[in-house]
Order: structure tokens, then C-alpha cells, then sequence
């Protein structure tokens, strides 16, 4: 799995810009922003999709949700309030497959998104 692009952002061989990392988080901004404040919120374990998480990684699921609000935090868009999104395959426009949370916030969301 680490061949993908989030994969060797992960493995630290591919820089990005990066606004957290620990043992088993990275987040990093997106190259093609959808917002003023969209970062891309990512397990190191290799997760291709939400549907390819098991049971084990229950834990690991809420760590990205929690440092997604962290991040908000530290980006100062919580207050005003943010979206979280995760696509699952291209149906749900999932183009890279290694599971990731987008960080979307700094202007009003609108609903649906599209």
C-alpha cells in the first residue's frame, strides 16, 4: 500500500506540507484545496478505504476523527465550525486509495456538497 502518494507521504519518502504528525497520524494540506482550510487527515497504516477497515482499527478510526478536530482547532476554524468527509471508492469519489478524513472549513459549507 505504501506505493500510493498518501502512502509515502506517510513513510516520510514524499514531502508535504505537513500540520501534524505522531506514531500512527500524519496530516498534511491538500495540493488542490476545496476551502481555505482543507487538510487531509491520514492513518500510516495502510487502509485502502473505509470498507477495508476491520474491527481492530476501531481505535485507529476515532485517532483520525480526533485529530481532524485538533487540527480545526489549530487551523482556528472550530469555533466557526468545519466539515469532515471520507469517500469510499470512486463511486464516492475516492481518487487515492489509502483511507483519509478531509479537513474542509474557513468559509460557509454549503449542503449537499455535490
Amino acid at each position: 500500500m505504501s506505493e500510493t502518494i498518501f502512502g509515502k507521504i506517510a513513510n516520510g519518502e514524499v514531502e508535504a506540507d505537513l500540520v501534524y504528525e505522531d506514531a500512527e497520524v500524519v496530516a498534511f494540506r491538500d495540493l488542490n484545496p476545496q476551502a481555505p482550510v482543507h487538510i487531509l487527515v491520514i492513518p500510516r497504516k495502510p487502509i485502502p478505504t473505509l470498507s477495508d477497515a476491520e474491527a481492530g482499527d476501531a481505535e485507529l478510526l476515532g485517532r483520525l476523527l480526533l485529530t481532524a478536530a485538533k487540527v480545526a482547532e489549530q487551523e482556528g476554524i472550530a469555533e466557526q465550525g468545519y466539515r469532515t468527509v471520507i469517500n469510499c471508492r470512486a463511486g464516492g469519489g475516492q481518487t487515492v486509495y489509502h483511507l483519509h478524513v478531509h479537513l474542509l472549513g474557513g468559509r460557509p459549507l454549503q449542503w449537499p456538497p455535490g
